[in-house]
């Protein structure tokens, strides 16, 4: 498999967790394009923080 194919699945099984979680895909209606952006730096947010404890594991610093 290649990188493109594994993010492409990656990316399929995402939308399928998301409609079990969900009971939709992303493209429903009901969210206005704040409401999405709002999501989408939730996620960044969230993205930072998973590098941030892996840089200090792999540095042994501590937190803060």
């Amino acid at each position: 498999m290649t990188i493109t194919e594994s993010v492409i699945a990656d990316i399929i099984h995402r939308e399928q967790k998301g409609i079990q979680t969900y009971g939709t895909t992303v493209d429903r209606k009901d969210l206005s394009e704040l409401e999405w952006l709002n999501h989408a730096y939730e996620e960044a947010l969230d993205l930072a923080v998973y590098l941030k404890k892996i840089i200090h594991e792999r540095t042994n610093h501590p937190v803060g």
